[in-house]
């Protein structure tokens, strides 16, 4: 008897950017087995290359560009080892806080063909955040936020999207954010920004097994065609530094 392998949906986009792949040095994969099986579970899905982005943030995760560029190192020796054929390349997601603007200051950003991937705080609004573009911008780096559906104080101000592109700030959207996985109303906002033309990049921000695994959903959401039709995507166009 023939088994057929069930035919999963094309996922439109063959680069993922943003996730948590690297063992032990986040909130993300916890050890090396669990980084291979969520590598596994990505490319079973049809990613043909991940842009891994642990977390920097002052006193919770203190990573460094070369903490993340060793765990890296290990990761793709593992995926070699384990016969995984993937490309993978490393990133961060830095949050905004003192060490992310002494970074800017520094010129010391770990950066994906200059795009410099960062988070705002979930409870209140960034401060001074024209100024850390303008130096952002000022040494060549891509500002690019992380998630904005998910920041819940611009969803009574849908305006403040308009502003933040308006600075030159390019959005990557979470895709399980399509499908509700956060909430309702990250999802609608989601799909409003979507609908806008706002979005670059899309990312997993795989963490664990649930959000590979509410992925397929995503793929055969309508929502998902419709943000290709609606926004030039990105990702493909990374170029690995690390």
């Amino acid at each position: 008897m023939i088994f057929f392998r069930k035919k999963l949906p094309d996922p439109l986009v063959w680069t993922d950017f943003h996730s948590h792949l690297i063992p032990g040095i986040d909130d993300g994969a916890k050890d090396m087995a669990h980084s291979l099986k969520l590598i596994k579970e990505l490319s079973d899905l049809g990613y043909r290359k991940l842009i891994t982005t642990p977390h920097i943030k002052s006193g919770q995760f203190d990573n460094t560009i070369e903490s993340i560029t060793g765990g890296m190192n290990m990761l793709r020796d593992e995926l070699s080892r384990n016969n995984i054929d993937i490309q993978i390349a490393a990133s961060a997601e830095y949050y905004y806080d003192k060490t992310f603007l002494q970074a800017i200051k520094d010129d010391n950003l770990l950066h994906i063909g200059r795009h410099v991937l960062f988070e705002f705080s979930y409870m209140t609004p960034p401060i001074d955040l024209e100024e850390t573009i303008y130096e952002l911008k000022a040494r060549d780096y891509i500002p690019v936020l992380a998630h904005p559906e998910r920041y819940l104080y611009y969803h009574s101000k849908l305006d403040r999207y308009e502003y933040l592109k308006t600075l030159g700030i390019h959005f990557q959207i979470n895709l399980n954010s399509l499908v509700g996985y956060y909430s309702k109303p990250v999802e609608h906002v989601a799909k409003y920004l979507s609908q806008k033309g706002f979005v670059d990049f899309v990312g997993s921000d795989t963490h664990h097994a649930k959000h590979t695994e509410t992925l397929k959903k995503a793929f055969n959401n309508s929502a998902y065609k419709n943000l290709f039709d609606n926004n030039k995507i990105l990702n493909d166009m990374l170029v690995s530094d690390v």
